[in-house]
């Protein structure tokens, strides 16, 4: 491997590693948030620790399964997202689109501290951000 790409991979990547935390949410897009809520109950064994008719949501081992039953913009397939935690969503959101991503859905507040935003990257996955949770 040339050396000038060692040094471009030995100073991009832990900036890298250091704007995405963890995984921490994963969210279902669902038809009927009653029905999905009652599967994941039985299929767990764990009750939502959040359940309101906008989202469900579930602790488990320490990440969250979200259930949302807002279709805007959801098609068959693309029905779930994954979150990333971030400490500065704005920031992530910026450095994203500028390395050529789109905002899917822009920054919002949830709830709290909780701010969640999802970018679309150029080859047209959706990256789920989430700060404050």
């Amino acid at each position: 491997m040339p050396f000038n790409i060692i040094i471009h991979l030995l100073i991009f990547i832990p900036k890298i590693i250091a704007m995405f935390k963890k995984l921490r949410t994963v969210v279902y897009h669902v038809d009927d948030i009653e029905k999905a809520k009652q599967r994941y109950i039985q299929v767990t064994g764990i009750q939502p620790y959040f359940d309101e008719p906008f989202y469900v949501g579930f602790d488990i081992n320490g990440c969250e399964l979200g259930l949302d039953p807002d279709f805007s913009g959801v098609q068959k397939g693309n029905q779930s997202t994954v979150h990333w935690a971030v400490d500065n969503i704005r920031e992530v959101v910026k450095k994203l689109v500028d390395a050529g991503g789109a905002i899917y859905s822009d920054v919002q507040n949830v709830g709290g501290p909780i701010e969640v935003a999802t970018i679309t990257d150029p080859f047209g996955n959706n990256i789920g951000l989430i700060e404050g949770a």
